[in-house]
């Protein structure tokens, strides 16, 4: 579904990755472990075409769409969570009743208010995080890419957000990559992948 071939990558003048390889397949959870400034927002970068390597390239099945939460995800600051996600979910597909039945569903579980008028610009960091997550899953995504996911819930959120992965990952029919600096022990991940001097390893040991 995803094939990453031999990547390089230069920021300024810090070397992120040096001839990178991998593959992943439908049905994986993946855990990218790697240090603040490793380069973990950059490969997800890079997979969502946000950024393109240097040399080499992020092959990906045709036809299939990416969920991604990198860094600061952007929201239209003056308009309210519906018409923020009203808006990304129309860009391609059909908002009809049942899309939005779902969003609010999400949004519930998250404690969130999807007819709520308060504007996104006046959201705490854990809000802006939960909408940034209903965002990344809300269109069934095939690949998702979650930088730091957990960074701002309250532990209610963070037990409903692995919830949600499990649900995802059950299904059998997705990629779902969660970077973190954390060791998440909670995530029930299929592989484990270190970022190390310019390189991505994997960590054989940790396969469930």
């Amino acid at each position: 579904m995803l094939e990453i071939k031999n990547v390089y990558k230069k920021f300024r003048n810090n070397i992120l990755f040096e001839d990178v390889n991998l593959k992943f397949k439908k049905g994986e959870v993946i855990h990218l472990y790697g240090l603040n400034g490793s380069g973990k927002s950059t490969l997800f970068k890079m997979i969502a075409d946000i950024m393109e390597p240097d040399r080499g390239e992020i092959v990906i099945e045709k036809g299939k769409r990416i969920g991604a939460v990198i860094e600061n995800p952007g929201f239209i600051e003056n308009e309210t969570i519906l018409y923020n996600l009203k808006y990304l979910y129309s860009l391609l597909n059909n908002y009809d009743e049942e899309a939005e039945n779902k969003i609010k569903k999400l949004c519930e579980d998250f404690n969130l208010d999807l007819y709520s008028k308060e504007k996104i610009k006046n959201y705490s960091v854990g809000m802006r995080q939960k909408t940034s997550i209903i965002q990344a899953i809300m269109e069934n995504q095939d690949i998702i890419l979650l930088d730091e996911p957990t960074r701002g819930l309250d532990q209610e959120a963070v037990k409903l957000f692995f919830e949600i992965i499990k649900k995802y990952s059950d299904k059998n029919d997705k990629v779902i990559m969660i970077a973190s600096h954390d060791l998440m022990d909670k995530l029930d991940y299929s592989r484990k992948l270190i970022i190390k001097d310019h390189k991505i390893y994997e960590d054989k040991d940790k396969k469930k």
